[in-house]
Formats: C-alpha cells, structure tokens, sequence
C-alpha cells in the first residue's frame, strides 16, 4: 500500500490484515488506509450478489500542494492505528456517489483533471468527519529506521522487491542489506527464499497443506517455481514430500 488511500466498500465483504492490525467493512463502511504497508487483503461478495468497492488514492504530491496552499503544518509524526474506519455522514456518502461517474468513464479526459479536485475534496471532508486526521495524511516523514529483523521475521511472506523492504524498514538499499547481512548472515533474496521454502515444509508437514493452497501466500509467483526451488533445497518436491 504505497499512498494513503481512502475505500468505500459498496457491495461484499473487505477484510484487511497487516502483522499488527485486522479491520473488515461490509456494505456502506468507509476506511482510510495509511502509505507504506504491508497488507493480505480477502474480498467476498455478498452472498447472491456481487462484490464492490470504490477505491481513491491520496498521493503525497497531491497532499503537499494541500498542505502548501492551505498552510497546513504537523509538528509530530502520526503513531495512531494505520488503517482507520470512518464512520458515515452524508457529506462522504455524496461524495462517493459523485465519484461513480469518473470510475464508470476512466477514458474521458475530463476525469484526470477533475480527479484531483476529488482527491482534494476528500481530504477536506475527511478533516471534518474527524479533526485528528491531520497527523495521518499530511506526516511527511520518511518510514522511521525500525526492527529490520521483527519486521522481515513477520512480513517474510509478502512477494515485493528488497528494495521495498528496504523503503518500509525506513533505510537506503545499501543500508537494509548492511543491517540484513549483520543480523541474517546472508543476502535478503538468499534468506528469503529460504525462509519461504522452510515455512513451506512446516505446513506441509505439520499441518497437511497442500502446496497448490500455499505457495503464493509464501511469495511464490508460480508453482512450478515453488516446486523447483523446494526440490532443489529438500531433494524432493513438494507433492513428493507430502505423500
């Protein structure tokens, strides 16, 4: 989740999981979700229905000018919970039923322009609907240097670049795999493959997993990837090693 970013949930059921956090909207819920997170996201449709929901990023560049114009300073960086709901009032529920237009045309070029003057109306009703929001959409700071080693034991599993665990532990490229190869002993891609392959053999023995089930929540891109690397590692595949 690179932006800040603000979901209306119109049909089904949403369900958000971070290391830290679990926020589910049904129909009608609103939540404003922070930048620079990791997150498994479950989307179910209603049942005889269909599955819905209008999503609205709020980018940085976009929030600067806001802050520029509307001489908006934050003294403190946010540390309240990253994924917020917002509870309803009539103004967003307008808000959103304006929008619908723009999701249902993307080609017409009237929609980029007047996109961010949506972008900009958002961020001011979400200031209205509660105050407190400031500190969350205009913190400007960079990710703070935190726990490399808690973080990748915990979010090992996502399949984004080093470079982007590199951004979300709050350090340069160079510095992530300096502080990685310190605590780990190895290069992030090495340890990461191999966490994820040791992660795989635990499920499938421990708990009767099968590796169709697993493989892309572990990062795999592919199953005959999976399956080539678990071999390569353990002498034998994954469906080999599960019989």
């Amino acid at each position: 989740m690179e932006h800040n970013t603000l979901v209306l949930q119109v049909s089904g059921h949403f369900a958000l999981d971070t290391a830290d956090q679990r926020v589910t909207m049904g129909s009608g819920e609103m939540m404003l979700v922070q930048k620079n997170q990791l997150a498994e996201l479950t989307k179910t449709p209603a049942e005889g229905g269909d599955y819905q929901t209008i999503v609205i990023r709020l980018q940085e560049d976009v929030l600067r000018k806001i802050a520029l114009e509307e001489q908006i300073s934050v003294e403190k960086k946010y540390l309240g919970p990253p994924n917020v709901l917002i509870p309803g009032n009539d103004f967003l529920r307008a808000f959103f039923q304006s929008v619908i237009p723009y999701v249902d045309h993307p080609e017409e070029k009237i929609t980029e322009t007047l996109g961010i003057l949506k972008v900009r109306e958002a961020v001011q009703l979400l200031l209205h609907t509660k105050p407190e929001l400031r500190e969350f959409l205009f913190d400007f700071s960079e990710p703070y240097k935190m726990d490399l080693e808690k973080f990748m034991l915990t979010n090992f599993h996502y399949n984004v670049p080093v470079e982007k665990f590199a951004r979300l532990t709050g350090r340069s490229l160079a510095g992530f795999k300096r502080d990685f190869q310190k605590i780990f002993g190895m290069a992030p891609r090495h340890w990461l493959l191999d966490k994820r392959l040791s992660e795989a053999r635990h499920l499938i023995e421990s708990r009767n997993k099968k590796p169709s089930a697993i493989y892309l929540d572990l990062g795999f891109e592919s199953l005959s990837h999976f399956s080539h690397s678990f071999k390569k590692k353990f002498g034998k595949t994954p469906t080999e090693w599960s019989v």
